[in-house]
């Protein structure tokens, strides 16, 4: 979150072991212009959030406007609440069918960002049960699927007032420091900027393997961590 608007970012690998590595798609987004922009990110089992996602992707062209809670609810509050309760009864459906004896979880989370008209710009992270909660000044940001490697750089670097640009290399740098330590997240990384009373995406791009900008970034962060470490006082063995 930003005074600006919202800033969002996911890479797009999925694994069922070191040997069955794909590519998906984890953002989406739906928008009507003039009134609202929502957009959605996934982690956890992709046949679930795929599930999830192709629901809420048929209740924006259903005509029966009680079921179309991505562009009729009033508030970012009842859209989450919506695809929270979507979320919920798809992991109880398909854990139900698997059967008590099954292997494996269904489990998934997700992101709800948007805006609509007349409201401020909102941020939520859905649980698995279905129940969520909601970004404030003291926590601006959240992360799902794998987390404790780029925390750290959101944590030491954001500022509120920050440009986009500076939002999207701060994520960058994030993204960067996870894929080094962590083999499942990986290139492509999707980028979504989305502006306060926009309703439509101001930005978006898809940051491949050979992206100049990416790869610019990633050499020059660990350039200077280098130098940052070889500029702290040195340790001795020795006192004084």
């Amino acid at each position: 979150m930003l005074d600006r608007g919202l800033v969002l970012m996911s890479d797009t690998r999925t694994n069922s072991g070191v040997d069955n590595i794909s590519v998906f798609r984890k953002m989406y987004h739906w928008n009507v212009p003039g009134d609202r922009m929502i957009a959605v990110m996934t982690a956890g089992n992709l046949a679930t959030t795929q599930a999830v996602v192709s629901q809420l992707e048929e209740r924006t062209k259903a005509p029966d406007e009680r079921d179309n809670s991505l562009l009729k609810a009033p508030t970012m509050f009842q859209v989450a609440t919506e695809i929270g309760k979507l979320l919920r009864t798809t992991i109880e459906g398909r854990q139900s069918a698997n059967g008590e004896k099954g292997k494996g979880r269904f489990t998934a989370s997700m992101i709800v960002a948007g805006q609509i008209a007349g409201m401020e710009p909102r941020l939520f992270m859905v649980y698995p049960e279905g129940n969520f909660i909601e970004a404030s000044w003291d926590t601006p940001f959240f992360q799902i699927g794998e987390t404790k490697y780029g925390r750290p750089i959101i944590l030491r670097g954001y500022d509120r007032d920050m440009s986009f640009e500076d939002a999207v290399k701060l994520l960058m740098v994030s993204f960067d420091s996870t894929l080094k330590a962590n083999l499942s997240v990986g290139l492509p990384l999707d980028v979504m900027v989305i502006e306060r009373d926009g309703f439509a995406p101001k930005h978006e791009h898809r940051v491949s393997l050979d992206d100049p900008y990416f790869n610019a970034i990633s050499s020059s962060w660990g350039d200077a961590l280098k130098n940052a470490f070889h500029s702290l006082p040195d340790y001795s063995f020795y006192s004084e």
